[in-house]
């Protein structure tokens, strides 16, 4: 990691405090956090829209990792990535539909609404706009509270990709490199256009 990583004897009292909260609900602070705790402060609201993203917003905990994956993919943020890959499939996300993203080709899902909510995303992401069209269609499937809830998720996720990617923190020693454009912390290639297979 490019920061330095803080032992307790070198935390401040507030970053003892933040650091004891994240460890007594997420059960150690790793990844991310490293980084934030050299602000406790960010780091303490981090952690609670983090916090409320993942296990408290209105979104079906398929959709919630689902919406990580994508904001990770469109980060190219592999920590991230490979720590919830599995969860995001247990959770009920195709695996055909996470090795697309993970190609960035077209996912598909058995479900409208899951097919809706991933099309929202994916235009909120790559197009910074959603048409109208999709629009309709995510509000019908998810109301206001669960488009919000949404946003809230893909910018709170995009955060921390940017965290993760810009201080470099450390990949996950035993997972493959879950991208094929992305080796460490540089692009090796571009990714394959939708619909073709790299070869």
């Amino acid at each position: 990691m490019r920061l330095p990583v803080l032992t307790d004897e070198e935390m401040t009292p507030a970053q003892q405090e933040v650091a004891a909260r994240i460890a007594g609900r997420r059960g150690a602070v790793r990844g991310p956090f490293r980084a934030w705790l050299h602000s406790p402060e960010m780091c303490e609201r981090a952690e609670s829209l983090g916090a409320f993203a993942r296990f408290d917003c209105s979104l079906p905990k398929h959709l919630r990792e689902l919406s990580l994956l994508m904001a990770a993919r469109n980060w190219d943020a592999q920590y991230s990535w490979n720590a919830h890959v599995h969860q995001a499939i247990e959770a009920g996300v195709p695996e055909a539909a996470v090795k697309a993203v993970a190609e960035k080709r077209e996912a598909v899902f058995d479900s409208e609404a899951d097919q809706v909510f991933y099309q929202f995303c994916r235009e909120v992401l790559e197009e910074h706009f959603v048409t109208d069209e999709t629009f309709a269609a995510a509000h019908e499937h998810f109301g206001s509270k669960g488009l919000v809830d949404t946003i809230g998720a893909l910018g709170n996720f995009t955060m921390l990709g940017m965290c993760l990617n810009t201080f470099q923190v450390d990949l996950q020693a035993d997972k493959e490199p879950p991208f094929p454009d992305i080796r460490g912390y540089g692009r090796t290639a571009p990714a394959p256009a939708d619909g073709q297979e790299e070869g």
